[in-house]
């Protein structure tokens, strides 16, 4: 049997604070060392105590946010790196704050999967994305993310089917892109959603490809339409040699199986004639154009 221990510690003289106050920033300063899977006990200090209101803080304006309908989708063009002519959209989430203004998804993504509402979250961002592409080119497709914790629930083909229905958009232009990490849970249950969405003509991608493990296992498990690369081989590609590798790699495998590549990430000039140098056909980043809404 091993066994361990997390140690938080606070000190303050007698007449700083009640005792009940110095149980709780011991509490925190624990907390802390358990997140942070530290060896060692961890002492607290006043950042430790702000960060914890900032993060109670934040998850309840993420509550009022889905209650108030603050969520909204900014939109990033997919486009044909030969000619520049936009083939789709990828749909990312925005939160636009009364006071703060649009909010990234990084400091609000984390929460609503923390507090179980990314579901809920994703569902009225689609829909918004949904009702404002349906009348926009029949050639433009919309692309959507799926969390790891969406994967797991069984009604999700259900639900998304759903979204199609009440806003009208045609399946056949939806893309839904799914993470390589997302399928190790449940690998049955990921193929069960995935053949439901195919029989309803929805397209499916296989999202940062190469950045999680059995790459080619996943492929061969599951009927993909596209293969997304990684932004992060894309970044790397003037300076690591490694990294344009795998991307090369990655499109010569995608071309074998006859299965569409898009790359992440191209930034500049350089980076787009690095991978259209591999062969890549298709790529979205900030040098076509920032997201919208």
């Amino acid at each position: 049997v091993q066994v361990g221990a997390f140690i938080g510690v606070a000190s303050a003289e007698p007449a700083e604070c009640e005792l009940a106050d110095l149980l709780r920033r011991a509490d925190i300063a624990m907390d802390h060392a358990r997140g942070s899977r530290s060896a060692r006990p961890a002492w607290f200090d006043a950042g430790m105590e702000r960060a914890l209101v900032a993060h109670g803080e934040l998850e309840q304006g993420v509550r009022f946010a889905l209650d108030h309908d603050q969520f909204v989708p900014f939109f990033e063009p997919q486009v044909d790196l030969a000619t520049g002519e936009i083939k789709g959209f990828e749909v990312l989430a925005r939160w636009i704050h009364p006071s703060s203004g649009v909010i990234a998804p990084d400091r609000f993504i984390p929460i609503a999967e923390e507090l179980g509402l990314i579901g809920r979250l994703s569902d009225q961002v689609i829909r918004k994305a949904l009702l404002a592409a349906a009348d926009w080119d029949q050639a433009i497709s919309l692309s959507v993310n799926i969390s790891p914790s969406q994967l797991a629930d069984s009604w999700l083909a259900q639900k998304i089917v759903r979204l199609l229905t009440e806003t009208g958009f045609p399946a056949e232009r939806l893309v839904v892109e799914v993470t390589e990490s997302s399928l190790f849970a449940d690998l049955e249950l990921a193929r069960a959603i995935v053949t439901s969405l195919k029989a309803q003509g929805i397209r499916l991608a296989l999202d940062d490809f190469g950045s999680g493990f059995s790459s080619l296992s996943r492929l061969r498990a599951l009927p993909f339409d596209l293969i997304k690369i990684d932004r992060s081989f894309t970044a790397a590609i003037q300076r690591d040699r490694q990294s344009a590798a795998i991307i090369s790699a990655v499109t010569t495998l995608a071309r074998a199986l006859d299965v569409p590549v898009t790359v992440e990430g191209i930034e500049n000039a350089a980076t787009l004639d690095a991978v259209l140098a591999m062969g890549c056909r298709t790529g979205q980043g900030w040098y076509f154009g920032k997201p919208m809404g």
